[in-house]
This record gives C-alpha cells, structure tokens and sequence, in this order.
C-alpha cells in the first residue's frame, strides 16, 4: 500500500463471481433507477459506460472521467483516514473499495465496496458542478481538521453525497450514493410517507445527527447542484462551526420552525423497526 492508501487495482483478481455479483447489482439498479435517479446520474452512466459488463476497469474507467471532469479514481483496500480521504478528494481522484460483497449481501454491507464506490458515487463525477463541488469539498474537509468540527462537516457528505434529493423539472430525484446504489433506499427516499424530505439548508443539515444503520428519517432537498457548490465556496466555515459548537444537535427525525418542509414524514417505519 502506498503512503496515501492507494493500492492497484489488480482487475485481474477479480473472480467470475465477483463480476457476476456486479452484474447483478447493475441490471437491478439500472433496471429501477430510471424516473427515480437525477438526470445527471443517468447521464453519467451512459456516458462513462458503466453498463459494460463486469467490475469496471480504473485504468479505462479514469480515462474517460479524466476527459470530461478531471477526475480519476482510485482503488483503496477499503475506509481511509479522514485526511487521506479529504487529500484524494481535493486533488480530484476518487478512493474507491477495491473489493466486491458476497453474493449473500446483496441488500446490504456495513463497509462501502466497488459497486457502491463507482456505480454510486463515480457517474455524479461526470456533472462538472457536482465535480466541482466534491472537489471543494475535500479542500475544505481539509481546513476542517484544525477546528474540531469534523462530525459536523461529515454530516454534509452524509446528506448531499451519499444521501442527496433533488428537485428536477419531473419532480423529487435522487442523487445520493447511498441511495441510487440500494434497491430499497432507491424506493424509500422517494416513495414512502415515512421520511421527512426538507429544503436544503447548510447550517441546518450540518447540525443533524444521521442513521448509519438503515432508512433515513430525514433527506434533504437541493433546487441544483450549483446551490451545493455556493454554499460549500461561499461559506466562512470558520464561524459556522463556532455557531455549531454551541447549538445543540438535532436528532434525525426532527422538524423545526425556519424548515422549509417538502413532505412531513409519518416516520412510520422508523416506529415500526422500534417496536419490533
């Protein structure tokens, strides 16, 4: 492993299984995504040729997102310290899991793999907004690591990034990661009365705690993707996360006065999973 995590990917000692778990994984999304996913995921998808068979190729895979966006991605044996990760981000190369779940986890694994790395993260890198604001923000995760505030600034990945609504001419859409890579988060986030769906709001978002473990209860809502790179360049963090520091945490689920609400979940099925 190099010093800044990075490992080849070695496509060649990926089994048959392991493309066919691939394989798999893609056609049920893909099949699923259309009328559901942002435009500019699907897009992305097309444009990148994800659709070819098989885990893809870093080497080609970079090639062609290096042509429209800068970018390149990277193959990592799995998490890596938040400064590696903010690094790679900034200098515009995406760390991606270089490791595929079992064919028995299809519906879920605890640590981001190769399918959740590049079908869901890497076709938003072809949007040179959305590449953009990746970009800024790993320069300012950067910076975030000198004022205690890294939870808070994780929130905003967690809720953009991997767990992302936007409203697109059709109606709702997701973008999220998190999302377009999971068959049941896919259908969730846009169709159920259970979550609550809210205009984005930097501060807000970022003095939100998030689930780990299942459903959110909350997702928030972005007009564009230009509103996320505003934000994200035209923010002094600095005093934010001052303010941050002395406000108290909101739980998931929560709704307060200055929100701007889109749905009012029922949070149903996060009452259900408790009282189970």
């Amino acid at each position: 492993m190099n010093d800044d995590w990075t490992i080849p990917q070695d496509w060649a000692h990926f089994t048959p299984q392991d493309h066919g778990v691939w394989d798999t994984l893609f056609a049920r999304q893909a099949a699923m995504l259309p009328g559901r996913a942002s435009q500019a995921f699907l897009d992305g998808l097309d444009v990148l040729h994800l659709s070819k068979p098989g885990i893809p190729d870093f080497a080609e895979l970079s090639e062609r997102l290096m042509a429209l966006t800068g970018w390149t991605v990277v193959a990592v044996p799995g998490l890596v310290p938040d400064d590696v990760f903010f690094t790679h981000l900034a200098n515009r190369r995406f760390p991606a899991g270089n490791f595929i779940r079992r064919p028995d986890q299809l519906d879920y694994i605890q640590e981001p793999d190769v399918f959740h790395d590049v079908f869901g993260h890497v076709p938003m890198l072809s949007h040179p907004v959305f590449a953009d604001y990746l970009q800024a923000y790993g320069q300012g995760g950067l910076r975030s690591l000198g004022f205690g505030s890294l939870h808070h600034l994780a929130r905003l990945y967690w809720y953009t990034v991997e767990f992302g609504l936007i409203r697109e001419a059709e109606g709702l859409r997701i973008y999220g990661a998190g999302i377009v890579s999971s068959f049941g988060e896919s259908h969730f986030a846009l169709e159920s009365d259970s979550p609550n769906r809210i205009a984005y709001g930097l501060e807000r978002l970022m003095q939100t705690r998030y689930r780990i473990d299942d459903y959110q209860q909350s997702y928030f809502v972005v007009d564009d993707y230009a509103q996320l790179l505003r934000s994200t360049l035209d923010t002094d963090f600095a005093p934010l996360y001052a303010r941050l520091k002395d406000l108290p945490d909101l739980a998931p689920a929560d709704v307060v006065a200055t929100d701007r609400v889109l749905t009012l979940g029922s949070q149903r099925y996060a009452l259900q999973k408790t009282n189970q």
